[in-house]
């Protein structure tokens, strides 16, 4: 499956950057109660939209979010440095590096370990010094504005929580133990509701590593894997 050589993946972009930014922008100006439950539903909700985020950087990563190259990055660098103060260049790199050495010493994605060892890995091949000291100066610029507990629930706690939810559904599932096709990776089971509620179809994973030119929101439509290909249900 081809990228298209339409902007509808530009629109989608900014449409999940627009739902990030008002959501963000209403929650940090919430006065609420850690008694309402609410405030527990829109932590997953700002979550999700984090995810998305971060899956929109990676399809500017196959310049799969606009045809034009400057728009196509603009969206990658903005992305990643709304996500988590992310350097958008080296983002790129290192997960071309995964595409080209899947399941391998040169992966930065791959590691021979269980969930959490994986897990530290995978973060630390990512952040950086530079990154965190950037974050901690944005917390306590916004603080200065911002009530701390709606920075921490809204905007601390969501994105945390994305990068295991990124890591569960788009490298830990689909990568590990042994596999019998050339990506060494497997999808979960076709249920495009929660395919899209996990990761935005990126636990169709296999698909993803077959035809990198094309962008979430098709990943649904993209063949099955062959036989050995899908996560037990």
């Amino acid at each position: 499956m081809q990228k298209s050589p339409s902007n509808i993946g530009l629109l989608i972009a900014l449409l999940v950057l627009g739902s990030w930014a008002v959501s963000i922008i209403v929650l940090m100006q919430w006065h609420f109660s850690f008694a309402n439950p609410l405030v527990y539903l829109f932590v997953l909700v700002q979550m999700h939209l984090y995810t998305g985020l971060f899956i929109t950087a990676h399809d500017a990563m196959h310049g799969t979010v606009s045809p034009n190259r400057t728009a196509n990055n603009l969206i990658g660098y903005v992305c990643t440095f709304l996500y988590a103060s992310f350097w958008y260049p080296k983002l790129y790199t290192k997960h071309h590096q995964h595409h080209d050495h899947v399941h391998t010493h040169d992966d930065p994605d791959y590691h021979e370990g269980g969930f959490w060892g994986w897990y530290v890995t995978f973060i630390r091949n990512y952040l950086s010094v530079w990154q965190i000291v950037v974050m901690a100066v944005l917390f306590n610029i916004l603080k200065i504005w911002i009530p701390q507990p709606n920075l921490i629930m809204f905007w601390v706690v969501p994105s945390l929580l994305s990068t295991l939810q990124l890591f569960y559904f788009g490298t830990y599932q689909p990568h590990k133990g042994e596999h019998d096709n050339k990506y060494f990776a497997r999808s979960q089971a076709k249920n495009h509701v929660a395919a899209f509620f996990s990761c935005y179809f990126f636990g169709y994973h296999y698909e993803h590593h077959d035809s990198p030119g094309t962008p979430w929101w098709m990943l649904w439509r993209a063949p099955q894997p062959p036989k050995g290909g899908v996560l037990d249900k």
